[in-house]
């Protein structure tokens, strides 16, 4: 029993349901900050910051791109590593430009979407994913 809590072997089996249970969870976790946002650019309500000097429009709706279309991406597995990126970027620019001098309670959110994506983007899907069927 031992040695199986403190083993260092790689499970593949468990590996790749553990990247599977990752992307569907963050990733629909992300949707729900996405959904949202894209009901306003469908309303034509564009009001948003300009943190990476594109313009307010431009940056809304990349950021709806990122948090709504490559989240669904990446919880079917497909493009992965794009998506992975994609909201990486997003959540990188969130935490260190947006909220750059907001206490850390503020960039916390951020930083965990973060530290997840480019989790996902180094390791890609894994077995159960769009991307392995296509490869």
């Amino acid at each position: 029993m031992k040695k199986k809590i403190f083993s260092t072997k790689i499970n593949s089996v468990a590996v790749n349901l553990g990247l599977l249970l990752l992307r569907v969870s963050i990733g629909g976790i992300m949707l729900t900050h996405g959904y949202p946002k894209l009901l306003r650019l469908l309303d034509g309500n564009l009001k948003f910051g300009d943190p990476i000097g594109i313009g307010a429009e431009g940056s809304f709706i990349l950021v709806v791109f990122a948090e709504f279309f490559a989240s669904i991406a990446l919880i079917l597995g497909f493009g992965s590593r794009i998506s992975a990126f994609l909201l990486s970027f997003t959540m990188f620019v969130a935490a260190f430009i947006r909220h750059a001098d907001d206490p850390f309670s503020k960039q916390e959110l951020s930083l965990t979407f973060f530290v997840v994506f480019f989790f996902l983007l180094l390791s890609g899907p894994g077995k159960y994913s769009v991307d392995h069927k296509i490869s």
